[in-house]
């Protein structure tokens, strides 16, 4: 993973630090967090460490983030213009070039009983983007058949690789897999994780043959696929709110198959969502993934037939 995307966004200081991080410890990195007046915290295999100018060390001795570090990184990343930043501060988040994700946390600005955006910014969240290429190889024979693409619903609980999994999916359908396909993909990509959009370009590796909405709310940007974009596939992250549903259904009427993910421990668990509930009892989706991390990200803990009484196929 090229550090360089990071690194050019940090003032001199905390460049140099991040240079004392080993090639293997940086490409393990998930997460830098930086707040004003507290230590810089780097995630690491799910492990907290903290950074100083002699590298990796204990949380305690970690370098104390000052206010002209935050307000240094804000304004590399907004090119000097937080303004002509406004739209994305209002949801809390940056995507940067390479698909990194920077969460922004600050006093917020209210308009008209919604957020306008974020002022006085005191902590920042770095999220590393990571690709695992390949990693949906193993599920790709039981979401395949010969003449279609079964619908798919990966549940898992946070962390444990669905993003990560959903996107090798769009990128295998999008160019093919071991004679099956190819197939026109439609993304909606709400908060900028899947494909991770930079300028409008895909930063992460989607396939040649799929269409992002990025940043756009899943229930319109489903509608204005269907319409505009003729896709076999439409996949979506997250879903859960009644509105998703009315429009999942929408999709499913008019021939178009789903890949979605959902927050779950089990099928069970989200069977006690009631928006969820009659789109699994009543089958909408022929494929049900079941992840968790008790093995690293994307275990595999039961691939069911809902068209078959949850048979487990594995």
């Amino acid at each position: 993973m090229n550090r360089e995307g990071i690194t050019k966004l940090m003032p001199h200081t905390l460049k140099e630090m991040i240079r004392h991080i080993s090639e293997t410890q940086y490409e393990a990195l998930q997460e830098m967090r930086l707040r004003i007046y507290q230590p810089l915290i780097l995630l690491i295999k799910g492990e907290e460490y903290g950074l100083n100018k002699e590298g990796i060390c204990q949380v305690e001795r970690s370098y104390r983030v000052s206010e002209q570090d935050i307000s240094g990184i804000l304004k590399y990343i907004s090119g000097f213009s937080l303004y002509a930043l406004e739209d994305e501060m209002r949801q809390g988040y940056i995507t940067i070039e390479g698909g990194h994700r920077v969460g922004l946390a600050g006093k917020a600005v209210i308009e008209n009983s919604s957020i306008k955006t974020l002022k006085y910014i005191s902590a920042i969240n770095i999220r590393i983007a990571h690709q695992v290429l390949n990693c949906s190889k193993e599920f790709m024979p039981y979401i395949l058949s010969r003449d279609k693409v079964y619908h798919t619903l990966i549940v898992s609980p946070p962390k444990c690789g669905k993003t990560t999994l959903l996107r090798d999916i769009i990128r295998n359908l999008s160019n093919g897999f071991s004679g099956y396909g190819p197939y026109t993909v439609g993304l909606v990509d709400e908060r900028s994780e899947i494909a991770g959009c930079y300028h409008g370009v895909p930063q992460n590796d989607v396939g040649i043959r799929t269409d992002v909405l990025d940043g756009c709310p899943k229930v319109e940007g489903m509608r204005m696929l269907l319409r505009a974009m003729s896709p076999h596939v439409i996949a979506v992250d997250e879903i859960g709110k009644k509105e998703d549903i009315l429009a999942l259904q929408e999709v499913l009427s008019a021939g178009i198959t789903i890949l979605s993910t959902v927050h779950g421990k089990d099928l069970e668990d989200c069977k006690k969502k009631p928006v969820l509930y009659d789109l699994i009892e009543k089958a909408f989706f022929e494929r049900i993934i079941i992840l968790s991390s008790r093995g690293g990200p994307c275990t595999i803990e039961g691939i069911l037939d809902a068209r078959n009484n949850f048979k487990r196929l594995r």
